[in-house]
């Protein structure tokens, strides 16, 4: 059976979290496993003050194909991931995911590799802003 997509987007919003996180409940679920993706302060041993997504008009698109592939994994029940785009300061939450699942295991398990996914395939770009002014572009391909 199939999971329910609760959300599988792109967003210039901020996320939030707890809303996102609602949106999975399901009495089937034993487990409930959540990701956030961060904004930290340093990257490779420079100061980062910021960053900006910037992400390709199919983004979205491609999330909800991402999101839909995880679907199908077996004990499954609902499954939301959310990725922002523009500049996040330190702290701000750039992708946030929650899988339900039966057990705690298939929770973890789609959870991470989502994300993995996303990171791999997701034409989104991080444009690092750094503290001594400059900026460098990181995980383009």
């Amino acid at each position: 059976m199939t999971a329910r997509i609760a959300v599988a987007d792109v967003s210039h919003e901020e996320v939030d979290g707890a809303a996102v996180l609602a949106l999975v409940g399901d009495d089937r679920a034993g487990a409930v496993v959540t990701f956030a993706g961060v904004v930290r302060n340093h990257d490779d041993g420079k100061a980062v003050t910021g960053i900006e997504y910037v992400g390709h008009p199919s983004a979205s698109e491609t999330m909800a194909e991402v999101v839909a592939e995880f679907a199908e994994r077996d004990g499954v029940h609902a499954i939301a991931a959310r990725h922002r785009v523009g500049v996040l300061g330190i702290g701000g939450v750039a992708l946030y995911v929650a899988v339900a699942a039966s057990h705690r295991k298939q929770a973890f398990d789609c959870a991470s590799d989502l994300v993995d996914t996303v990171k791999e395939r997701l034409p989104i770009w991080k444009k690092q802003l750094l503290a001594d002014g400059t900026h460098e572009w990181s995980q383009c391909p």
